[in-house]
């Protein structure tokens, strides 16, 4: 029998495509068993317009059997078979589908797709074979041809005896290496797992001898293993039934079964898209953070199928990083797939796909923060940092999208509250939005920088996490409300002098504070009397966009950029400490000094920043108790 050639590509190619193109071996089952439901879809055509075929669903099928002993993996089919012209055109020129032809040929009906387009997939099983033979008998056709080959040394066609239509494909496993364990390939429960991740929603039953085991015939104790054959893919997806069909239990089964988290999803999204785009999808917000959330190790994205087959466990493209939290999968046959199919050409369909779901996921938490509240505040514990992250990312492009999402602490709620809630309550005469930075509430509320618009009665929003005020530094207003420090030199509240001060105080003030600034200089821009302070004697304000809780977080940062805020030391001349600086100014300047010195420490150490030198701040309040 004469050995062919493959027509399109020498050894070196078949080479390439075997151990490139394919990043995982077991993709091979994947291929061949979707050659093989392709090959019934065809008979399921012919079908439709052929009086003379009937169609019984009931009686396709594809069977995969392996045995161990003689290491011979089979895979066969109840399809439309191949002519020898067919084993020649699409097992010996590589690169060449017969379902790509069939499906220009026939438009698809009826929710059927041909999926196996570029004629590659079959090669794959050469991955884990050194040997494969085809056998196959065409629908109408009474002689079955048996193609073979070793790989790219060629191949051979040649008549066989098949009683009934469809395809055999027979692969001899390679023997295991140190590296490769092969056997895996001829194990039934790994089989079976491969099917499930894989091929588990093909429409036709893919079937299998399962080994079980049971009491033997007349014992009490001895157990006996037996073969029965059994379905091992779900064959409906749950995507593909009617909502109306399907319960949160079932929802929350399936992502159990797909294992996207150990918790129960706080809310699922079903899709159904019928339109420039076709694609099913379900995805889920989860209730818990995963543990390595925010490592390296975790990857977004969600599982990827076309017509019910899985492409990518993982598609990066089909989530926005601030919605790299939610789970789930996506199904389309409007998908432009590449050679391999385990990758996407980066096309309009999946840009498409990926707007739209983004478009979902922003509606079903608008709706959970308006109609389930507590359900939302649960949620965003556990990510709302990365729905600031995604304000603040790629300089604000996503704000808009996003910004009615967030919640922050409240000074007049002391619970989560959000942007739109806060402005619908702020006074006319309130200028700005107001917040403060700092660890916790606890030690917010301590802030001396506080006292005045808590004094006016007006709310101010909690900052305690490190990326808030970057993310409203991005956002700016909103609703034509400016965000305002509370630290910041210009709190846009009106404060009514002290009337009663005649200039020569205020002068001979002026000069103290201008003999102040010059002891901290470098240290701070000014110094200069409060009109925010109440009770506190001191405390550090700031000009310009960088705060001083910025400061802390940019300077916690591994590669320390050193950016300093412009801090301003304001004094609360309506303190009894004030009348001390007055005295020391006229009397004592070295006291003044001292004075100075504590008094701006002990502004670092209500701002949580550190001394610059602690010894000498230890020795200066030693130097007044005696």
């Amino acid at each position: 029998m004469e050995k062919k050639q493959f027509q399109a590509e020498s050894k070196r190619l078949l080479e390439m495509m075997i151990n490139s193109i394919y990043t995982q071996r077991e993709i091979f089952l994947r291929e061949l068993i979707s050659n093989s439901s392709d090959a019934i879809d065809k008979i399921y055509y012919k079908a439709l317009t052929d009086d003379s075929l009937v169609f019984d669903k009931d009686s396709y099928f594809i069977k995969i059997t392996a045995d161990k002993e003689n290491r011979i993996l089979t895979i066969r089919d109840t399809g439309i078979g191949m002519t020898k012209e067919d084993l020649e055109n699409n097992l010996g020129i590589i690169a060449k589908s017969g379902s790509l032809a069939f499906k220009k040929e026939n438009e698809a009906k009826d929710g059927h797709n041909i999926i196996g387009q570029f004629g590659v997939g079959f090669y794959s099983a050469f991955m884990v074979a050194d040997h494969i033979a085809v056998t196959s008998k065409a629908l109408g056709s009474d002689t079955a041809y048996k193609w073979e080959s070793d790989g790219a040394d060629g191949y051979t066609i040649a008549p066989a005896e098949k009683d009934s239509i469809g395809t055999e494909i027979v692969l001899s496993i390679k023997a295991n290496t140190e590296d490769d364990n092969y056997d895996e390939y001829l194990d039934e429960y790994r089989l079976k797992a491969i099917i499930k991740k894989y091929s588990d929603f093909i429409r036709y039953p893919i079937k299998m001898d399962i080994t079980g085991k049971r009491l033997k015939e007349g014992s009490e104790s001895e157990f006996e293993d037996y073969q029965e054959e059994q379905h091992v893919n779900s064959m409906v997806p749950i995507w593909r039934k009617n909502k109306s069909e399907l319960t949160p239990e079932d929802y929350e089964k399936f992502y159990h079964e797909k294992h996207y988290g150990f918790d129960k999803p706080l809310k699922h999204i079903h899709v159904s898209a019928d339109g420039a785009v076709v694609y099913q999808a379900i995805l889920f917000i989860p209730e818990n953070m995963p543990y390595d959330y925010y490592s390296k190790e975790y990857e977004k994205g969600l599982e990827l199928y076309a017509n019910g087959v899985l492409i990518m466990n993982k598609c990066a493209d089909l989530l926005p990083d601030y919605f790299s939290f939610v789970k789930g999968m996506v199904d389309s046959e409007s998908l432009s797939l590449n050679i391999s199919r385990e990758m996407l050409q980066h096309d309009r369909q999946l840009k498409l796909i990926a707007k739209n779901i983004s478009s979902k996921i922003k509606g079903q938490l608008q709706s959970l923060l308006k109609d389930e509240r507590e359900k939302y505040e649960q949620f965003y514990k556990s990510f709302g940092r990365q729905l600031k992250f995604g304000v603040y990312s790629d300089y604000g492009t996503h704000k808009e999208l996003l910004q009615d999402l967030l919640m922050f602490s409240s000074s007049k709620e002391k619970k989560l509250v959000t942007l739109d809630e806060y402005v619908a309550r702020m006074p006319e005469d309130q200028k700005y939005i107001y917040y403060a930075s700092g660890e916790s509430m606890e030690r917010i509320d301590k802030l001396p920088q506080t006292e005045l618009v808590t004094d006016k009665g007006y709310e101010i929003l909690y900052f305690t996490d490190d990326i808030d005020e970057f993310a409203i530094k991005m956002i700016m207003t909103y609703k034509e409300k400016e965000f305002r420090s509370v630290s910041s030199g210009d709190l846009g509240i009106d404060v009514e002098d002290n009337q009663n001060d005649s200039e020569s105080d205020k002068k001979e003030n002026q000069d103290l504070f201008d003999y102040m600034n010059g002891l901290l200089a470098g240290k701070v821009t000014s110094v200069k009397a409060s009109k925010r302070l109440r009770k506190h004697p001191v405390c550090l304000s700031t000009d310009g966009d960088v705060t001083i809780e910025m400061e802390k977080i940019l300077n916690a940062m591994p590669n320390n950029p050193n950016v300093k805020a412009e801090k301003v030391l304001e004094i609360n001349v309506n303190h009894d400490v004030f009348a001390s600086l007055k005295d020391a100014f006229e009397k004592d300047k070295e006291k003044l000094n001292l004075y100075t010195a504590l008094l701006y420490n002990q502004a670092l150490l209500i701002e949580g920043l550190p001394l610059q030198d602690p010894v000498e701040f230890t020795n200066d309040i030693c130097k007044i108790m005696v």
